[in-house]
């Protein structure tokens, strides 16, 4: 019997080694983005929990996030059509809340539809609404039951949400207000949540010294957030600029952190330190930490003997969640710690992750 036991936990430990072993083609890597990307547009308006999500709102954000970079590569302009179709629809408006940054995220999208056709219609409400948060920045403390204390961002997955619009618009005007913005707020973010010990961030400060089987709770797609929003940000600066060396301080501490708690499997467990406890796959932080270590390869800001096979292994395990239909699988629902995950349950921005995950790892293995 201990026999059959050890030959079986080879047998396996193989099959997974020749599984990740096996080379990713570029080609492929458009083909499974381009059935998750269809797949969710066909889906688009399904009910999520009690009802879908209404078309402005952070999570669908997050998938133009990606589905911009699908577009961008794709030899079609469906992608693009689609995503015009909806600023049209809602007049290039946010969100409702002024200051939320969670309402802020389809602006990324509007923004580089900007860049593709030049109206400046598709910008218009984005600046304006900036520019009276700049007359009128919130004041309030970062302390998570602080009045309005949302109004700032004092949660992690805000520093995806809103940032990259900062920087972008930083890019596309040149005026530095947006950029002294974005750094005042983020370094007060940073200062507040950031683990010096383990590179990571609580999502927000009601997490800190709590302890989930006697582990720092880290959550996963919270991470994911921090990590996929600061190459957001860094591909709108200068790359000798000190704010773009104080985003990439950030980076590669939680790079270096990341390949060290990656599971066997290639993921990231939903508790980033407690993956004894919670060692169901889970898509949607997975493919941020994929798409912002495929990032720094393709950057040269990574080594790639070091950091590649992490890569190729993340890419394959998120693979393997997408159905034969398109959908992809075991992405956790919405919330703000480590949880429960499915293999039938999907969410708009684990899609969007995911496409963005794409985006990188077919330039990576697209190079000649």
């Amino acid at each position: 019997m201990k026999r059959l036991n050890f030959i079986i936990v080879v047998g396996a430990l193989v099959i997974t080694s020749l599984l990740q072993a096996q080379d990713i083609k570029s080609d492929e890597v458009k083909e499974v983005m381009t059935k998750v990307a269809d797949w969710q547009i066909e889906h688009f308006q399904d009910a999520s929990e009690k009802k879908p999500h209404p078309p402005l709102n952070w999570t669908n954000g997050a998938l133009y996030v990606g589905m911009i970079k699908l577009a961008a590569i794709s030899n079609t302009d469906t992608y693009y059509n689609w995503l015009k179709k909806i600023g049209e629809e809602h007049k290039w408006q946010l969100n409702d809340r002024i200051y939320y940054a969670d309402d802020h995220t389809v602006s990324q999208m509007y923004i580089d539809l900007y860049r593709k056709y030049k109206d400046e219609a598709m910008i218009g409400p984005t600046k304006k609404q900036f520019d009276y948060i700049l007359f009128h920045p919130a004041k309030t403390s970062l302390e998570w039951k602080s009045p309005y204390a949302q109004d700032r961002w004092n949660w992690c997955d805000a520093l995806f949400m809103a940032p990259p619009v900062w920087a972008k618009l930083y890019n596309i005007t040149g005026e530095k207000k947006y950029l002294d913005f974005l750094m005042s707020e983020y370094k007060a973010t940073t200062d507040f949540l950031f683990d010096e010990e383990e590179n990571l961030y609580y999502r927000d400060e009601s997490y800190m010294g709590k302890l989930d089987n006697n582990t720092k709770i880290f959550w996963s797609r919270g991470n994911g957030w921090v990590f996929a929003g600061l190459v957001n940000v860094m591909n709108e600066l200068d790359p000798k600029s000190k704010e773009y060396n104080y985003f990439l301080d950030i980076y590669l501490k939680m790079a270096k952190k990341l390949v060290e708690i990656q599971t066997p499997d290639g993921y990231w467990s939903m508790s980033l330190l407690g993956q004894t406890f919670y060692p169901t796959p889970e898509t949607s932080g997975s493919s941020f930490y994929v798409y912002g270590l495929a990032w720094g390869i393709n950057k040269g800001i990574l080594n790639k003997s070091i950091y590649a096979s992490a890569v190729k292994k993340g890419w394959n395990a998120v693979v393997k969640c997408v159905t034969d239909e398109g959908m992809l699988g075991y992405v956790q629902p919405i919330g703000a710690a480590p949880g429960s995950a499915w293999p039938d349950k999907t969410e708009v921005y684990g899609t969007g992750a995911f496409l963005s995950a794409g985006s990188e790892i077919y330039k990576l293995y697209g190079r000649k």
